[in-house]
C-alpha cells in the first residue's frame, strides 16, 4: 500500500516504511516547507533555527502515528504549524529580560525600509508577517501549494473558511505591497 507523499509530483512514500526511512523522506522533501512555516512565525534567525529543530523533533515523535490517510507533506505541515503556534505562545509568556527606555532610537533603518531595499521575495516575507495570524497561517500554506481543502484540514477549519482566509490575505498583501512600492 502506498500513500501520496506530496513531496513532489511523482514521489510516493510507502506507509509501511520504518520511522528512520519516513524521517529521511521528511528531511529530504519537506525541509523548505518546515523552514518557511517557521519563518512566518519567528523572525529571529537563532530562535527560528531552534523552532525548526523543535518541529523536526515533534515530527520524529509523531511519525509512528502517520497512517497514510493524509499526504506525508500535509502531516508534516500540520505538525509544523501547531508547533509554531506553541512556540509563539510560549515566547509571548516569557518575561522581557531588558526593559528599554521609551525614547530609545535605533541607528539602523526601520525593518520596512530594509525590506524595500531587498528583492520582491524578501518584501513578500516581511508583508506576510504583518498579516493577522489566521490569514498568515492560511496564505503560507496556500503559497506552499496546498489546496483549500488541505489548508482547511491542516488548520482545522472548513474548505470555505480556508478559501476566505486566503483571499483576504491576498487582498491584504496586495495593499501592503502597494504601500511599500
Amino acid at each position: 500500500m502506498a500513500a501520496r507523499a506530496g513531496l513532489g509530483d511523482t514521489d510516493t512514500v510507502p506507509v509501511r516504511m520504518d520511522r528512520a526511512q519516513l524521517f529521511e523522506a521528511v528531511t529530504s522533501g519537506c525541509t523548505g516547507l518546515i523552514s518557511r512555516i517557521a519563518l512566518s512565525y519567528e523572525a529571529d534567525p537563532a530562535l527560528r533555527r531552534e523552532l525548526v529543530q523543535d518541529i523536526l523533533l515533534a515530527i520524529w515523535v509523531a511519525l509512528p502515528a502517520w497512517r497514510g490517510d493524509a499526504a506525508l507533506r500535509t502531516f508534516v505541515a500540520s505538525i509544523a504549524q501547531k508547533r509554531s503556534i506553541s512556540h509563539v505562545t510560549r515566547r509571548a509568556r516569557e518575561p522581557r529580560q531588558v526593559e528599554l527606555p521609551d525614547d530609545l532610537q535605533s541607528a539602523a533603518p526601520p525593518p520596512d525600509e530594509i525590506a524595500m531595499d531587498k528583492d520582491m521575495k524578501q518584501q513578500l516575507v516581511a508583508s506576510i508577517q504583518l498579516l493577522p495570524i489566521p490569514q498568515r497561517e492560511a496564505i503560507v500554506l496556500c503559497f506552499e501549494g496546498f489546496s483549500y481543502g488541505e489548508v482547511g484540514e491542516i488548520l482545522g477549519i472548513s474548505t470555505n473558511a480556508a478559501m476566505l482566509r486566503c483571499q483576504r490575505a491576498k487582498t491584504a498583501l496586495r495593499a501592503i505591497m502597494e504601500r511599500k512600492s
